[in-house]
């Protein structure tokens, strides 16, 4: 594990002073800015460090993040990242370069903030039951507060429905709508987290294109996305259905509850799109589930 392959990127002290952390396996971000203290998030708590960034360091750790080309990573820059080898996100803040209406690039960075990516196999296993129906898998959703796992758990729901289970489920093809490079954590377009040998992605795809564009092309049995949340992805879901596609997916709330309060979900909710809902939280630790709901009986299972 060591620093999960970020030591070659930060400069010694840094490397020291983050590998005489406690926890270090519970790890998730390293937010670094210039002239204030670096601050690392564990087990979603807060930790100031006794050590102060300049900005000749940050700019050098930037440098080796991109393979000294900042140039190459031009589009996601746009959105306000960089995503590395082993899936790990380094969020970018600074100057925004603006032009058309439209962030260019992102200069005199000030500050990033690196968010760990690390794959815990097996975490879905014990719900997987609850989501399969006559060997298929059903219209799920993850219904979670931001920092719970929901990223964590649909990366492995869509292992194990690709690779499929044994007794449970045959494996299907699953396209993956990737919109932030989360799920799959891809660099240079390469998954680097294992989503399944039936999986293809759409890395650093808007859902709104992606799933018409994974329906067309790729002949998707399941489709994956993560945060949905407008009328446009509301749109492509439907769509997703009306073609015979299951759909997996998550949401930022607290339970069944949110999506009936929110008006975007009308739709959806009225013609009982998704069957099953799985809902987080962090009260265990992250990745607590609380329970499981089911929408055709509006009971939780």
């Amino acid at each position: 594990m060591y620093l999960y392959g970020l030591e070659k990127f930060l400069s010694e002290p840094l490397i020291k002073l983050i590998k005489n952390t406690e926890e270090l396996d519970k790890l998730q971000e390293i937010r670094i800015r210039i002239g204030k203290p670096i601050i690392l998030g564990i087990n979603n708590n807060e930790f100031l460090k006794d050590y102060i960034p300049k900005e000749e360091e940050l700019k050098s750790i930037v440098q080796r993040f991109s393979s000294y080309s900042l140039y190459a990573f031009d589009e996601e820059i746009r959105q306000g990242y960089i995503t590395i080898k082993g899936g790990h996100r380094i969020g970018i803040c600074g100057s925004c370069v603006v032009e058309k209406d439209r962030i260019k690039t992102i200069k005199n960075i000030s500050s990033i903030n690196i968010r760990i990516c690390r794959q815990i196999k097996g975490c879905a296993d014990k719900i997987m039951p609850f989501l399969i129906e006559q060997g298929d898998i059903m219209n799920t959703i993850i219904i979670s507060p931001p920092k719970c796992g929901k990223t964590t758990l649909i990366r492995d729901i869509t292992r194990n429905v690709s690779n499929g289970i044994k007794g449970m489920i045959t494996g299907k093809k699953v396209s993956v709508i990737d919109e932030r490079s989360e799920i799959s954590g891809c660099y240079l377009g390469v998954p680097q987290m294992d989503v399944g040998i039936r999986t293809d992605v759409l890395d650093s795809c808007p859902k709104s294109y992606g799933i018409s564009m994974a329906i067309r092309s790729m002949a998707p049995e399941v489709i994956v996305s993560d945060e949905i949340g407008t009328y446009r992805d509301m749109e492509n879901i439907i769509l997703a259905l009306n073609s015979g596609v299951k759909v997996i997916t998550t949401i930022h709330g607290y339970d069944e509850k949110d999506l009936y309060r929110r008006p975007v979900f009308k739709e959806i909710m009225d013609n009982k799109v998704f069957t099953r809902a799985i809902i987080l939280s962090n009260a265990k630790g992250v990745g607590t589930v609380e329970y499981i709901y089911d929408f055709n009986s509006n009971n939780k299972i």
